[in-house]
């Protein structure tokens, strides 16, 4: 049977980002799997790319007093400009040999040290308003050194679609998979990303097979395109985004994707066992409660929400998945 692992960026769920708090609400709904994003350890909320060692190591004794595992470190990674140009946007621009020494080499640490294959990335941002192909080349030289600096660490780049990057689209997305053709280098596709920039239900499948040959996982959100909404192409305002909701109520029909994808997990599922990669994630990052730039919010009851969402899809599609279950909880003797 085809089956995927649930796993989601369990900072939506508290309002503290308490990492208590986090793990608590993941082994409550029966995950095994996290992503980890921003997390408070005792001295104020952080992104993980900001922990000291000291609290990565409080954390890894989180991990294993919660049993729970890390299934990517949802870095910020690729959100910075490609050119040190003014453009009426607050993203930063940092040199590039400087952010592969200190960003990239820190979110490698930190895969490492959480144990997970797997570092979400994203593209580079183009100068604001710019055809994004014009930035290719540089965005795959940039994606290129860092997917080298994973293979020789042993962990995978996943560059997530998104509004106003490079990889904007699930071609262009493609292309860059393609040009930078580096085995550490992957692809993670996210239908709401597709259906906020105006995408309908079949826009968003023809981005969503664009992307398939590179899948390393998926993230699951999901949009509804409100009555009149006009057709977004070109730049983004993230922050102005409310309509986000669970994967069985928007406009990308996760039905129809996770059908398809059903058809190539067992392949898919192989090919990352391979590598190291326990299975294919389907990592929750539900926005229900509003969602921007860097993250979202969701609160425990619309995680839950999401996750039953997601369940029912894939219960309707045939994808198997794991929850903890009362055998789970038995201990011999």
């Amino acid at each position: 049977m085809a089956e995927v692992i649930l796993t989601g960026l369990a900072d939506e769920g508290p309002v503290s980002k308490r990492a208590e708090e986090q793990l608590t609400m993941c082994r409550a709904l029966g995950l095994s799997y996290y992503s980890v994003r921003f997390i408070d350890l005792g001295s104020g909320v952080k992104n993980v790319m900001q922990l000291t060692d000291e609290e990565v190591r409080k954390l890894q004794k989180l991990h294993a007093d919660f049993e729970m595992r890390v299934s990517s470190v949802a870095s910020p990674i690729g959100k910075v400009k490609l050119r040190d140009v003014e453009d009426g946007t607050n993203n930063r621009y940092v040199p590039f040999e400087r952010y592969l020494k200190e960003e990239v080499a820190r979110a490698i640490e930190l895969a490492q040290a959480f144990e997970t294959k797997l570092i979400r990335g994203f593209s580079f941002y183009p100068t604001r308003d710019d055809d994004p192909e014009k930035h290719l080349p540089q965005a795959v030289k940039q994606l290129r050194a860092i997917a080298e600096a994973c293979g020789e660490a042993g962990v995978f780049y996943g560059l997530e679609v998104e509004a106003n990057l490079v990889g904007r689209s699930g071609e262009l997305e493609r292309a860059l998979f393609d040009q930078v053709n580096h085995p550490n280098l992957g692809l993670v596709f996210d239908a709401a990303n597709m259906v906020c920039q105006g995408y309908d239900a079949d826009e968003t499948f023809r981005q969503y097979e664009a992307m398939k040959p590179g899948l390393l996982w998926s993230h699951i959100k999901d949009y509804r395109i409100p009555a009149g909404m006009p057709r977004q192409r070109g730049y983004v305002d993230e922050d102005a985004m409310v309509h986000f909701c669970p994967a069985d109520q928007g406009s990308a029909d996760h039905r129809r994707l996770l059908g398809d994808l059903k058809q190539h997990l067992p392949s898919l599922t192989e090919k990352l066992r391979q590598r190291g990669i326990p299975g294919f994630f389907l990592d929750l990052e539900p926005h229900v409660k509003g969602g921007g730039q860097f993250g979202g919010f969701s609160g425990p009851d619309g995680f839950g929400v999401a996750l039953r969402a997601l369940c029912r899809v894939l219960d309707d599609v045939g994808i198997g998945y794991h929850l903890t279950a009362f055998d789970d909880l038995r201990r011999p003797g």
